[in-house]
């Protein structure tokens, strides 16, 4: 990734606590700036995925999320407001990401990842967040993270308990190497607590900042489990599968030419 303009002073003002951080420094500051990051979803999850690279000072941000604000995106959803109740969720999240960080740039989309426009999103980012609550969506943007050589960062959370590894094509497991086959049924509405929710969010939105940094030591082949419940966490090793409908040899050999 090539660097542009120095960082202004306004820039060094803001962001001057991180940039004493070991690892990091100028250079990984101008390295976030120059960034763009594609987020699906703004929910629970999302949203605070999107807020904190806003705060750390994100280049570009690309926004998907469809919908109007309801009551219950309150009991969790960071970036949604009362006063936005019945109007498009993502322009009330661009709104307030904007009050955040003036600077940042958003490419906002009113609509969910699908089929349609999977290609076209991932294309537009560097690194993706998956913060979607379906597999349907989770999948697509899997299959073009891997076909694109985009790497993602994959984060879930249910009930008490979250997950979150970083998925780099060619090198780690994808989503389709830890769920072979099609999962259950899934939900869009699932039991979880907005303080989970956040906990994940925040962590995946570190992932993305240590990639694009090439900061400390990403979750590369590994899967990060936590249980609030307990406040146990551990992180497992996982491998990539050879016969990986997406990843592997079968998969790769179907895929289209980029």
């Amino acid at each position: 990734m090539s660097l542009g303009e120095p960082l202004s002073a306004e820039e060094r003002a803001t962001y001057e606590w991180q940039l004493d951080v070991p690892g990091f420094g100028v250079e990984g500051q101008r390295r976030l700036r120059d960034a763009s990051v594609l987020v699906s979803r703004l929910g629970g999850l999302g949203g605070v995925v999107a807020y904190e690279l806003a705060a750390a000072g994100i280049g570009r941000l690309v926004l998907a999320h469809g919908g109007d604000v309801v009551p219950s995106d309150l009991n969790r959803q960071l970036l949604m407001t009362h006063e936005w109740l019945g109007k498009p969720r993502i322009e009330c999240a661009t709104a307030r990401l904007l009050e955040l960080n003036p600077r940042l740039r958003i490419e906002a989309v009113g609509e969910n990842v699908c089929e349609r426009n999977a290609e076209r999103l991932v294309a537009e980012a560097d690194v993706i967040v998956d913060c979607a609550p379906l597999f349907e969506e989770r999948f697509l943007m899997n299959r073009e993270a891997v076909r694109q050589g985009k790497p993602m960062v994959e984060c879930a959370m249910y009930e008490l308990e979250a997950h979150v590894t970083t998925i780099v094509p060619g090198q780690t497991p994808c989503l389709a190497c830890l769920f072979p086959s099609d999962p259950p049924a899934w939900r869009r509405r699932f039991p979880v607590f907005g303080a989970v929710s956040g906990s994940v969010g925040c962590l995946a939105a570190m992932e993305a900042i240590k990639v694009i940094a090439g900061l400390g030591e990403p979750l590369f082949g590994r899967l990060l489990c936590f249980d609030t419940r307990s406040m146990a966490f551990h992180a497992a090793t996982i491998r990539r599968r050879e016969d990986c409908r997406v990843c592997g040899e079968a998969g790769q050999k179907g895929a289209p030419a980029s």
